[in-house]
């Protein structure tokens, strides 16, 4: 099976507080979506994600922990509440199909989002702030080996017609076209559009090699978080976009897979074998040691969304 497709189908796939948005809906559909299929997502028959063309935002495959990060754009381990909402493996997911008022733009989604959970799940909340264990990215003793991005390439004035053997995702300027196979003897994967710019994967001595053309400092903060054992914050004061680069262990991506509650060939999904040994001997710490920086662990404040009150099921159409 397509673990590799797969795998890159879930890394592509990413903090207002205000609880009275005044922005909402015109209409939005909200249905139940089945599990997820790790086979029907390296296949391209089944879609996880948020896109918006023109006045429709179609979302495929969220669970309510999706939705709460999407709307108060905050990461994961900002999200605290029941039992059941932090249990992947168990978590209803949903389709949503919702028409935007007359001159909202995509920036305002997340204002809407949460008009929709406060009405259609009842949501309610309250903001906290705790001391946590994180890992500070910062810059190591020699310095910083990172090489700073190219300029982009100016946008084509008319939409590329997919070639043959391409997957495109997403529309607009989220498009995502993915090309190539690392199956099978593959020569690696090759993604184009999106935040990081070009993006290459191929598997060189066991390992996922990724290359990527642009990075934030946060970007890689986020990135590196879905391998390590608590969040990573960047404290490297490095500002701009950077060439990265990171190997990734077939272990690494059965961890991230069984975290999302999915099996996986090998033993990674719910209940398998693939539990994360010492993270600091893993591929990822050795990439960012490449690259001239350290992840240090530290105590650091963060800010937390702490569920009150959640239904499971919508309100009615």
């Amino acid at each position: 099976m397509g673990i590799h497709k797969f795998s890159i189908a879930l890394l592509l796939s990413a903090a207002a507080f205000a609880q009275t948005p005044a922005l909402t809906f015109e209409v939005a559909s909200v249905k139940p979506a089945g599990p997820l299929d790790p086979a029907a997502i390296a296949s391209g028959k089944m879609r996880i994600g948020m896109k918006v063309d023109g006045a429709i935002c179609d979302i495929a495959s969220f669970s309510l922990r999706d939705l709460i990060r999407t709307a108060y754009e905050v990461k994961d381990y900002q999200i605290t509440g029941p039992e059941w909402l932090g249990n992947p493996m168990s978590a209803q997911r949903f389709n949503i199909q919702a028409t935007m008022p007359a001159g909202a733009t995509e920036k305002q989604v997340p204002q809407m989002l949460q008009a929709l959970l406060a009405d259609r799940f009842k949501l309610t909340f309250h903001h906290d702030t705790k001391d946590h264990s994180v890992y500070a990215l910062i810059v190591g003793k020699g310095g910083s080996k990172l090489k700073e991005s190219e300029p982009d390439a100016p946008a084509p004035e008319t939409p590329e017609e997919p070639k043959k053997g391409e997957m495109v995702m997403g529309q607009g300027s989220s498009q995502v076209r993915i090309s190539g196979s690392m199956a099978d003897g593959g020569k690696g994967t090759v993604i184009k559009g999106g935040p990081m710019g070009q993006m290459k994967m191929s598997m060189v001595e066991g390992k996922m090699h990724m290359e990527a053309a642009k990075m934030t400092m946060a970007m890689l903060c986020e990135f590196v978080t879905r391998f390590v054992d608590r969040p990573v914050v960047d404290m490297t004061e490095l500002k701009g976009n950077y060439q990265v680069a990171l190997d990734l262990t077939m272990d690494d991506l059965k961890n991230i897979a069984k975290a999302a509650g999915m099996a996986m060939p090998g033993g990674g999904g719910p209940g398998g074998s693939a539990e994360a040994s010492d993270p600091s001997g893993s591929s990822i710490f050795q990439s960012i040691q490449q690259m001239g920086l350290k992840l240090d662990t530290r105590k650091a404040p963060l800010d937390i969304i702490v569920v009150d009150h959640l239904e499971k099921a919508p309100t009615e159409n």
